[in-house]
């Protein structure tokens, strides 16, 4: 055969052998046994997490713009009202807002790639937490061993491990911090308050002023806890009698946050009677309302009284829908299921919660976590029940607060952690909850309404194999074509009419986003 149309052929087979090969869809990676779904985030910036963000006037005002892509990356914000400056180096809007009103502003991110923008809402009025709280919570992997040296490399790890560029903030300690009388352990005694009645924190919390300086540093933003009892859970002093010294404390020291534990409260309130769940809120609350900085409140008592239909009345920006999700770590995977589907559909409880207050089904319990046996080892969720874990909270619109070790995020957890499209329906500004549309044996949809009229529908298979699951145009409220997303994969799916069907692992879940063709 002549050489020339040897070489031609060559090539021919050549380039049809890479186009092929250009055209197939790469394999997701696989580590130990895990798929990661989530691509890594490009070289060009991106700006993530909340899209709105409240303040009360006269509060200090902090906000790290999160935003990934090549590093470093210049930050702007166009149209920054009066009193609030931004570094363009690390992206930290900083000062403090007279006037009450929205602001309409523009974040820009700009790397060596180009440039980024989206618009950015300040609320200057007397609502916060316009979105759910994205962070991390010492107990479920720390519990009673948490000292100041944890609470500071946890901050570090929030930002070495990107998680602050994708709109996490808070570091909160959870109990164990005060003084624990009669203790053994020489760490936990010591003076429970000063003269004043102030509370102290123990020997293992050596300057919180410190401490809470340095998580602000960083542009995070810093977590604590109490309960309206004489003592904590864990048996430390509380805060009854004391409530106005320990919120002038709170404040002193530069927390943002507050969970509110009900604990030994039950000594004094009855559980059964509404107004004694009611009282302890109604007063932390008016309390933190005077304080000259923005703290946000948790009532930490169990769902009890269907608190989700009053928790904002009484100034909760969050209220837990149910008992520890990590009670038993054995459980955990039953308590998924059983707190997180079927308490939110059987007493509808995105009838309850939006923008300024919203249902928590506690904290995400993946990576690490304590077994409460002293060690501390991998979450008994299987891979799939932590995809439907961050999908499920997402969802329903619940604060992503992550409570495993922060400092040894592996590639998988992180992968959850970080899924921009995911975190993006969790942030979604209207602040409406999803909901179930259809069951059908095992398998479930649900779907929630998203601010630009896109639909977030998840596809979850409660079963113990895998099974197609569809979901129904007619269920979801959508006529005509609609275009579907896979969001944990990040890939576009087509085009379709009437419905979509995917194939879904046991205890596993398909999360879309459809928006209408047109």
């Amino acid at each position: 055969m002549n050489k020339r149309i040897v070489s031609a052929l060559s090539s021919a087979i050549l380039i049809a052998f890479f186009s092929i090969s250009c055209s197939t869809a790469p394999e997701k990676p696989v580590v130990d046994g895990k798929i990661i779904l989530t691509p890594k985030p490009g070289p060009s910036p991106r700006i993530n997490g909340t899209r709105v963000f409240g303040v009360r006037p006269g509060s200090p005002f902090l906000f790290k713009i999160p935003a990934t892509g090549t590093k470093p990356i210049n930050y702007e914000v166009v149209n920054l009202p009066e009193g609030l400056s931004c570094d363009p180096a690390t992206g930290m809007i900083t000062g403090s807002l007279v006037k009450p009103g929205e602001y309409r502003t523009t974040i820009r991110a700009t790397n060596s790639i180009g440039r980024a923008e989206r618009e950015f809402r300040i609320v200057c009025g007397d609502e916060l937490a316009l979105t759910p709280h994205m962070g991390w919570n010492s107990w479920y992997v720390w519990e009673n061993h948490v000292t100041d040296s944890i609470m500071r490399a946890a901050a570090d790890a929030m930002v070495s491990s990107g998680m602050i560029d994708h709109g996490y903030m808070y570091i909160n300690i959870d109990d164990c911090w005060s003084v624990k009388p009669g203790a053994k352990d020489s760490s936990l005694i010591g003076e429970a308050r000063n003269s004043a009645g102030m509370v102290n924190s123990n020997k293992r919390f050596p300057d919180m002023k410190g401490m809470t300086d340095y998580i602000h540093s960083l542009g995070l933003k810093a977590g604590i806890y109490t309960s309206p009892g004489e003592l904590t859970c864990a048996g430390h002093v509380a805060a009854y009698k004391f409530e106005e010294q320990d919120v002038a404390r709170f404040a002193e020291w530069g927390y943002d946050f507050l969970k509110y534990d009900w604990c030994s409260y039950s000594k004094v309130g009855n559980k059964d009677v509404l107004e004694d769940l009611q009282r302890p809120y109604l007063l932390i609350s008016s309390i933190l309302k005077k304080q000259k900085r923005d703290i946000i409140l948790n009532l930490c008592q169990y769902g009890m009284g269907d608190v989700w239909k009053w928790g904002k009345q009484v100034g909760g920006n969050s209220w837990r829908t149910a008992g520890d999700l990590g009670g038993s770590f054995e459980g955990i995977g039953t308590a998924l299921f059983r707190d997180g589907f079927d308490v939110y559909s059987r007493d509808s409880l995105h009838l309850y919660a939006g923008p300024g207050g919203w249902n928590d089904p506690d904290y995400l319990l993946i990576g690490y976590l304590s077994n409460w046996k002293g060690q501390t080892v991998p979450t008994p969720l299987t891979p799939n029940e932590q995809y439907t874990h961050v999908s499920l909270w997402s969802l329903v619109a619940a604060p992503l607060i992550f409570s495993g070790d922060i400092t040894r995020l592996d590639e998988f957890t992180l992968s959850l952690l970080t899924n921009d499209e995911i975190i993006d329906v969790d942030q979604d500004p209207l602040g409406k909850p999803g909901y179930r549309v259809s069951k059908t044996g095992d398998t479930e949809v649900w779907i929630r309404i998203l601010e630009d009229g896109s639909k977030a529908v998840g596809l979850f298979n409660r079963g113990e194999k895998e099974t197609e699951v569809t979901a129904l145009w007619d269920d979801l409220g959508l006529t005509g074509k609609q275009k579907v997303r896979d969001l944990w994969r990040q890939e576009d799916q087509g085009n379709y009419s009437d419905r979509y069907t995917a194939s879904v692992p046991e205890h596993g879940v398909v999360m879309l986003r459809l928006w209408p063709v047109n």
